[in-house]
């Protein structure tokens, strides 16, 4: 089970980051790659930031250097610090894993992640 946190309101120009914990053990946590998405209304679920169990990083086209992405294995625990808040970034923000130890490889759709949080809303106002 994935649980995301840290969503809220902010201004344009905030900072914000978000947590998303995993109820298992650290073992397997480690052998996860996770992903952060997000969905605005009206629109499809859009890839941000993943992160993978040998802790390589890769992010979306959209992103711009102000989104980064960190795990902490020993808390299980995922992290999405995003800087310079803009007003198009309000959307509900979804956590997503797969296990992919020993194998490699950027995850970046939907259809490859196997578990979801149930999301946190991020409102940016101007």
């Amino acid at each position: 089970q994935l649980v995301e946190s840290g969503g809220g309101l902010v201004q344009a120009g905030d900072s914000l980051r978000l947590s998303c914990r995993a109820s298992t053990d650290s073992d397997t946590f480690s052998g996860y790659t996770f992903g952060w998405f997000r969905q605005a209304p009206g629109k499809e679920r859009e890839f941000l930031a993943g992160i993978e169990w040998s802790k390589q990083r890769y992010y979306g086209h959209s992103m711009q250097g102000r989104f980064t992405i960190d795990r902490d294995n020993d808390q299980n625990t995922v992290f999405l610090q995003m800087n310079s808040m803009q007003v198009e970034d309000t959307a509900v923000y979804y956590c997503a894993a797969k296990e992919q130890w020993p194998r490699g490889g950027a995850l970046r759709a939907v259809e490859e992640y196997g578990d979801w949080g149930r999301g946190t809303q991020v409102t940016v106002s101007s």
